[in-house]
C-alpha cells in the first residue's frame, strides 16, 4: 500500500514520535492548540492512565520512506463493554496526512488489532479517556478549541465517510454565549429569582476539603443524569476521579457549582477557566522554555473566556427550575470575576434540557463533532 509500513511503538523514540505527531499535521493551523505533552504521556502510561488500569491498547505509527505519516491507537474497554454488552475497539490518537492509502493503512491496523481480541466494531475516535479529544470536528473551524476539546482537519469527515463509516450517535456540539446584561441573561435572572424565592433549592460552592464525597457526587449524577442519551457511556468511577484530579489545581471553587434538595445532590455545572487561551503559547510543554512561558503567563494574562464542561440535573428535576438556578448563579459569579464569555462543550444534540438552558443565557452552537464506528 504505497510502501506504508505500520509498527507498533516500542521504544521511548518512537513514543515521542507518537505523542508530537500532531505538530506536523497542525503546524500551519492558526487555530489549533498543542496538547500538553505531559498529559498525553499520561494517557498512555499503565501507571497513571485510568483507562490502562481497566483495559488495553496498543499504539501504531504509519510510517513511509523513514517518515512518519499517521498514527492510531486501538484499545479495549472491557468493563465499558460488559456494561453496555458491546464488543467495541475504541479507537484514538488518530492523526494522519491527506492521504487515503495512510488512512487505510491505519483503520486497517486497528481493523486487525479489535479482531484478534474478538471484538466487533471501531468506535471512536478519542484518546482512551472519552472526553479526551471526542470524535471528528464536522463544524467550527473558525476558531480555536476551548480546553479539552478536539479539533480535526477538514478532510476528516470526507474520509470517514468515504470508507464506509457510520455515524454512531448524533453530533456533539459546543454553544457559546456573551457573558453581560444580555436581554436573554436578564430575563434568566428574573425567572432565576422567582424559583430562588421558594426556597426548596439550595446552590452551594464544591467543597475541595472533601474530595471523595464529591467525586462520589458526581459519579452518581454522570450515570443517572445522562442515562437517557443514545449511545450513552456509563462512567467508572476512577474514570471520574481521575478527571477531577487535575482540574483540582486550576478550578476555583466558587465556580464549581452542586444543587442540593433536602440534602441530596441532584445537579451540578462547573464553570472552568478555559486555560487554552494560555495553551496555545506553550507549545504543548515541548521544552524547558515553554515551562517558564506557562509560568509567566499564569501569573500575568488575564483569561477571558469560562468553560462549562458538563450540565448535570437529575431526572426527576428536569423542569423544575435547578437548572436555571444553576445557570443564573455561575452566570453573576463568572461576571463578577471579570469573565466575558463562555464556552458550553461539549453535549450531545439529542439532550434537549441543556441546550435549552444553555439558550436562555444566549448560547448558540458554534462548533460540532461527530463519533463513528465500522464493523470488522
Amino acid at each position: 500500500m504505497a510502501n506504508i509500513e505500520i509498527r507498533p511503538v516500542r521504544t521511548e523514540s518512537e513514543k515521542r514520535i507518537f505523542l508530537t505527531f500532531p505538530w506536523k499535521i497542525f503546524k500551519d493551523d492558526p487555530f489549533w492548540v498543542p496538547p500538553l505533552l505531559p498529559e498525553r504521556q499520561k494517557a498512555i502510561d499503565p501507571e497513571h492512565s485510568a483507562f490502562l488500569k481497566r483495559g488495553v491498547a496498543e499504539f501504531f505509527i504509519a510510517w513511509r520512506n523513514g517518515e512518519p505519516v499517521g498514527t492510531i491507537c486501538a484499545a479495549e474497554d472491557p468493563p465499558t463493554n460488559a456494561m453496555r454488552g458491546k464488543k467495541e475497539c475504541v479507537f484514538g490518537f488518530f492523526d494522519y496526512i491527506e492521504d487515503q492509502d495512510v488512512f487505510r493503512a491505519l483503520i486497517e491496523c486497528a481493523s486487525d488489532w479489535g479482531r484478534t481480541r474478538g471484538l466487533q466494531e471501531l468506535y471512536g475516535p478519542w484518546n482512551l479517556d472519552y472526553e479526551d479529544s471526542y470524535g471528528v470536528l464536522v463544524e467550527g473551524r473558525d476558531r480555536p478549541p476551548a480546553l479539552m476539546c478536539g479539533h480535526t482537519p477538514e478532510y476528516y469527515p470526507p474520509f470517514m465517510d468515504n470508507y464506509g463509516f457510520e455515524k454512531a450517535r448524533p453530533q456533539n456540539v459546543a454553544l457559546g454565549a456573551e457573558i453581560a446584561e444580555t436581554p436573554q441573561i436578564q430575563r434568566m435572572a428574573r425567572v432565576a429569582e422567582r424559583i430562588r424565592k421558594k426556597g426548596w433549592i439550595t446552590i452551594r460552592n464544591a467543597d475541595f476539603n472533601r474530595p471523595e464525597d464529591e467525586i462520589d457526587n458526581l459519579y452518581e449524577l454522570l450515570n443517572t443524569a445522562l442515562a437517557h442519551l443514545e449511545d450513552h457511556i456509563g462512567w467508572q468511577r476512577e474514570s471520574v476521579a481521575a478527571m477531577v484530579e487535575p482540574f483540582m489545581q486550576i478550578a476555583d471553587p466558587e465556580l464549581i457549582l452542586f444543587a442540593d434538595v433536602r440534602g441530596e445532590t441532584v445537579g451540578f455545572l462547573p464553570g472552568l477557566p478555559d486555560l487554552n487561551e494560555i495553551f496555545t503559547h506553550v507549545n504543548g510543554l515541548r521544552t524547558p522554555w515553554n515551562y517558564l512561558q506557562l509560568l509567566w503567563r499564569m501569573k500575568t494574562q488575564k483569561i477571558h473566556n469560562l468553560t462549562i464542561k458538563s450540565v448535570l440535573v437529575l431526572p426527576e428535576y428536569w423542569n423544575t427550575g435547578v437548572g436555571i438556578l444553576l445557570f443564573d448563579e455561575l452566570v453573576k459569579r463568572a461576571m463578577a470575576k471579570g469573565y466575558t464569555w463562555t464556552d458550553l462543550s461539549i453535549t450531545s444534540i439529542d439532550n434537549p434540557n441543556t441546550i435549552i438552558l444553555a439558550e436562555h443565557m444566549g448560547a448558540e452552537i458554534y462548533k460540532r463533532w461527530q463519533i463513528y464506528r465500522l464493523d470488522i
